[in-house]
């Protein structure tokens, strides 16, 4: 036996190079336990969330299984992680948010959710008696103040701003295709944003879609309404991105 085996029994334990091996442990739990790549992607006034739709079982009804949730009319998220954690935690969620629009009387601003979540799940790292939520979370929404905002909330806390993030199995191949066309996100309309998202899964995946076999969900302008498209409106998306191909 290793002797850092010794330091991962409890999340409280520093080994003596500084690492916190149960989060470490949460962190790869949050990553590949679903098995799936999350996108998101910030236009001009929209923001797009994708993930591929995996069912469990071939009995199971499929709109009965998702990961792109909508936290408030107008704030939107995708989870990726083991699927009760991420129902718990999007809860939770819901439960701020509706606190928050009932104590000051106006909605909860995209920022402000993200860090009211971060902070919830780093409390989960200081006790040997509570256990982190193994999810990683996209938050999307459009804010009066700042725009359209994409949040990426992880497990021990993090929580950062970003034009476009993905989370998941393949997250960095995600990364890396989102990198080349960065300074052209702000200039996207809705079509563009939800279909860049699109793109970025199917080259990740390497694998071509029909409208069953993905989640894609957006909200545009300040009052509009987180929206999950429905099958034949993703086949639209992908019929415009293979004309775009040819």
């Amino acid at each position: 036996m290793s002797r850092d085996s010794n330091y991962d029994h409890h999340i409280t334990i520093f080994s003596p190079q500084g690492r916190l091996y149960q989060m470490e442990y949460a962190f790869k739990a949050a990553s590949s336990a679903s098995g799936l790549t999350g996108v998101a992607v910030r236009g001009k006034d929209s923001c797009a969330v994708v993930t591929k739709k995996k069912l469990p079982d071939r009995l199971v009804e499929p709109k009965s299984v998702g990961h792109t949730f909508s936290i408030t009319p107008n704030i939107g998220c995708l989870t990726t992680g083991l699927t009760a954690d991420c129902k718990a935690l999007v809860q939770r969620a819901r439960y701020e948010a509706a606190d928050f629009q009932f104590k000051y009387g106006h909605t909860i601003p995209v920022h402000v959710l993200a860090r009211r979540i971060a902070d919830l799940a780093q409390v989960n790292t200081q006790s040997a008696s509570m256990r982190p939520l193994a999810v990683l979370m996209l938050l999307v929404g459009v804010d009066e103040e700042h725009g359209p905002q994409v949040f990426k909330v992880d497990c021990a806390g993090h929580y950062l701003p970003y034009r476009a993030a993905a989370i998941g199995v393949k997250e960095q191949e995600a990364a890396n295709f989102l990198e080349k066309k960065v300074l052209d996100y702000p200039n996207y309309d809705s079509d563009q944003t939800v279909r860049t998202a699109i793109m970025c899964l199917g080259h990740v995946l390497g694998s071509d879609f029909r409208g069953t076999e993905i989640e894609v969900a957006y909200v545009e302008g300040v009052n509009g309404k987180f929206h999950t498209l429905t099958e034949d409106e993703i086949e639209s998306h992908l019929n415009a991105i293979a004309d775009s191909d040819n």
